[in-house]
C-alpha cells in the first residue's frame, strides 16, 4: 500500500462563546482547523485533522500546519501509510521539530491502517474494549459564586468531573476561588485547578500552602523549571501540560518528581504515535494522564478519545471535548460525542469519523496524483 494523495482543507471553527485562560490574559473567540485526508493506491482513505488553540497558547499556529505539510509531502507520497514509525522516522528528518505539523498526518495514517485491519484505534493502540471515557467540564475564570454556579449547571447535564480555571495577579482571590469550589462540589465530583502558567513559583507556593483544598492542580507556572520547584513545596498532586512538549520533557519530569500526572495532547506531541509512546511510559511510572487534544472538531477528539479508551483505568483521568464548545460541526453525529459527562469512541475501523461531503468547502492543497 503507497500513498498516492495528501488533500489539506482549511476551517475556522468559531467558539460558542468567547473563552480565557490563564487568568484572563488569553481570549479565544474561534480556532484555525487543517483536515487531511490521505489516500492510497489501494483505495484506502484516512482522515486527519490539527487544531491549535489559537496561535498566543503554544508554539503552533494554523497557516504553520499547512506549510509544513505542503514542505513534507513529497518525502510522504509513496510511503506505506501503515508503516507508523518509518512515516513518523521521515517527518523528523524532512521537518525537524514542529510536532503540531505532523499529527494530522500521522492521525490520518492511523486511520488507514484501522480500515486496512478492519479494527478500531482503541483497539490497535491497546484497548480491550471501546471503554467509557468520563469528560470533565470547563469552568471559566469568575469569582467563587460565578464559578460555584457553571459547576451547578455542569453537574446538571451529567458532568461529575470539572476543569476550574484559576489564576491571576489576586492571591486571595485564587484561594477563595479554590477553597469555595473544593468546599461546595457536589458529592462524588471532583475539580482539576487549571493554573494555564499564570503563577509565579512564589504565589503559587504561598496559595497552594493556604488552602485546605488537596485537589489536582494543573500547570501551576510557566516551565518545568518553576512547576518542579512548586511540586517540592506543596501538598497538592501537580498535573503538567504546557510545559511538556516531548518525550524527553516527561522523562525529565519523572526524574525531577516534578507532577504525579500529565495531559497527553497528540496534536502538542506529534499525533497519535508519540502520544501513545508517552502514555505507556505514563503507565509505566504509575502517572494519572488526562488524554485529550489540542482543539478542533469531534474529528481530533475522537482520535484522542480512542487513546484514551485504551489507556488502563487506574490511570486514566477524564478527558474534555473541544467540539462541545464549537459553533459549527462539521462531522454531525459522528465519533466520541458527549453523553451525560462520558464519552465512548466508537467501534467502527479506524478512526470512525469521515467529514460530510462540502462541510469543509474546498481543499487548499493537493499533493500527489
Amino acid at each position: 500500500m503507497k500513498i498516492t494523495r495528501i488533500t489539506v482543507y482549511q476551517l475556522v471553527l468559531p467558539l460558542s462563546e468567547p473563552y480565557y485562560l490563564s487568568g484572563g490574559r488569553l481570549k479565544f473567540e474561534k480556532l484555525d482547523s487543517s483536515f487531511v485526508r490521505i489516500d492510497t493506491d489501494e483505495g484506502i482513505s484516512g482522515w486527519g485533522e490539527g487544531c491549535p488553540w489559537g496561535h498566543t497558547y503554544l508554539p503552533a499556529h494554523g497557516p504553520g500546519i499547512r506549510a509544513g505539510i505542503e514542505t513534507l509531502s513529497p518525502a510522504l507520497i509513496g510511503l506505506d501509510p501503515r508503516s507508523l514509525d518509518h512515516v513518523n522516522r521521515v517527518m523528523d528528518v524532512q521537518l525537524p521539530g514542529h510536532p503540531y505539523v505532523k499529527s494530522p498526518v500521522d492521525m490520518a495514517c492511523w486511520d488507514i491502517l484501522g480500515k486496512a485491519t478492519g479494527l478500531p484505534l482503541w483497539q490497535l493502540l491497546g484497548g480491550a474494549e471501546a471503554a467509557p471515557v468520563l469528560v470533565n467540564s470547563s469552568i471559566s475564570t469568575g469569582s467563587p459564586e460565578d464559578m460555584l454556579a457553571l459547576i451547578a449547571r455542569a453537574a446538571q447535564k451529567g458532568y461529575t468531573v470539572h476543569s476550574a480555571k484559576v489564576g491571576g495577579t489576586d492571591t486571595g482571590l485564587d484561594i477563595d476561588r479554590i477553597e469555595a469550589i473544593s468546599e461546595s462540589l457536589p458529592k462524588g465530583h471532583k475539580v482539576t485547578f487549571d493554573v494555564n502558567r499564570a503563577w509565579q513559583p512564589g504565589v503559587a507556593v504561598e496559595v497552594l500552602n493556604s488552602v485546605k483544598a488537596r485537589d489536582w492542580v494543573e500547570q501551576p507556572c510557566e516551565t518545568l523549571d518553576q512547576c518542579a520547584h512548586v511540586a517540592s513545596r506543596v501538598s497538592n498532586p501537580i498535573l503538567l501540560d504546557e510545559c511538556m512538549h516531548d518525550f524527553g520533557d516527561h522523562l525529565e519530569a519523572w526524574r525531577r518528581g516534578a507532577c504525579e500526572g500529565v495531559k497527553v495532547k497528540p496534536n502538542r506531541v506529534g499525533g497519535l504515535t508519540r502520544a501513545r509512546q508517552i502514555r505507556d511510559f505514563g503507565v509505566s511510572v504509575g502517572w494519572q494522564m488526562h488524554i485529550e487534544d489540542l482543539g478542533g472538531s469531534a474529528l481530533a477528539d475522537t482520535a484522542a478519545i480512542h487513546l484514551a479508551a485504551s489507556t488502563p483505568d487506574a490511570n486514566r483521568l477524564a478527558s474534555w471535548l473541544c467540539h462541545y464548545h464549537l459553533d459549527v460541526d462539521p462531522v454531525p453525529g459522528q465519533g466520541a460525542r458527549n453523553d451525560a459527562g462520558v464519552s465512548v469512541p466508537p467501534s467502527l475501523p479506524g478512526l470512525g469519523v469521515i467529514p460530510e461531503d462540502g462541510a469543509l468547502g474546498d481543499p487548499v492543497a493537493v499533493y500527489g496524483g
